[in-house]
């Protein structure tokens, strides 16, 4: 249930981002929401990587944080925001398939039909009939789902030494050195002027967003299951339509409450199996352990992370 929050803290991005921050700045955005995080968590700690630890940052906060949130931008753009969620769906099967060949957890029937209506839940929740398909958009969305089930699967392998909150901050510190250069040659420089509503919105993506969110998410990696984690993330879309339709006064229609229904289906079926169904097969468990809902063009929400 806590690690639960973190995804349900994302849904509610689409809300402010739509609300409080300045339109086409959806990258200025991302940094905002990772590099000052990441920089405050790390002086708070006042810990540092070590050894290993400074290139298995980089890679996870790649991962998980700077290339993740590149590819939701772009897909954001080139992409109506249900296929973009349709397509990110995917991800606790790819997490599933490489939790399987990397951490020995079993991958289980109930696995992989919850896996199948969990994407089914979320193409009836957000997916448009109207929707227009985008090679680079759909190839963007893709990728997306690839690196941060990969993410989650290596922060899993990889279990750190070190604090919750110090893991934390450095992987938003490289995602965010990432990010900080493509931002600026794609974007130019932040605006001269922020209102105090844009404030708003940036203080909460960074402080709930990330810095509370990821902390309570790489918790949740390091506690459960890959597997059982990543279908979590579902609850993004549900959180986002649900605010969409309690706040914004957005139509909720018949067919996304079935849809917003199989996706808590989906989550109850993979979290009750979870305690026999992702137990590692011995010789890989003793191997491992010595080691922002996508909206139309010009909103972005983050859906899975």
């Amino acid at each position: 249930m806590v690690t639960a929050l973190a995804p349900a803290i994302w849904g509610t991005t689409y809300l402010v981002t739509t609300e409080l921050l300045p339109p086409d700045r959806p990258l200025l955005a991302a940094v905002v929401r990772a590099l000052p995080a990441g920089l405050v968590l790390v002086v708070l700690t006042r810990r540092l990587p070590r050894g290993v630890w400074w290139w298995r940052t980089a890679v996870l906060g790649a991962l998980n944080i700077g290339a993740f949130f590149a590819l939701l931008f772009v897909a954001a753009y080139r992409l109506p925001g249900g296929v973009a969620a349709t397509i990110g769906a995917v991800q606790p099967l790819l997490v599933a398939g490489l939790s399987a060949g990397l951490l020995g957890e079993r991958l289980s029937p109930r696995t992989t039909i919850a896996a199948a209506a969990g994407v089914a839940g979320v193409s009836l929740l957000v997916l448009r009939a109207d929707a227009r398909l985008d090679g680079l958009g759909v190839a963007a969305a893709v990728g997306g789902a690839v690196v941060m089930a990969v993410g989650v699967v290596l922060s899993k392998r990889w279990p750190s030494p070190a604090p919750l909150l110090a893991t934390t901050g450095w992987q938003l510190t490289a995602g965010g050195l990432l990010l900080l250069p493509v931002a600026l040659l794609v974007e130019g420089p932040p605006p001269a002027t922020l209102s105090v509503t844009n404030l708003a919105g940036y203080g909460y993506l960074a402080i709930i967003g990330s810095a509370l969110a990821y902390a309570l998410w790489f918790r949740g990696i390091r506690d459960l299951s890959a597997t059982g984690v990543t279908f979590l993330g579902l609850l993004s879309p549900l959180v986002a339509t649900s605010l969409g339709w309690l706040v914004l006064g957005q139509e909720l229609t018949i067919a996304q409450a079935l849809g917003g229904l199989v996706v808590l289906a989906a989550l109850v079926a993979t979290q009750t199996g979870n305690a026999r169904g992702a137990r590692p097969r011995p010789h890989l468990a003793d191997r491992v352990a010595t080691p922002v809902v996508i909206s139309e063009r010009g909103r972005a929400a983050h859906s899975t992370n």
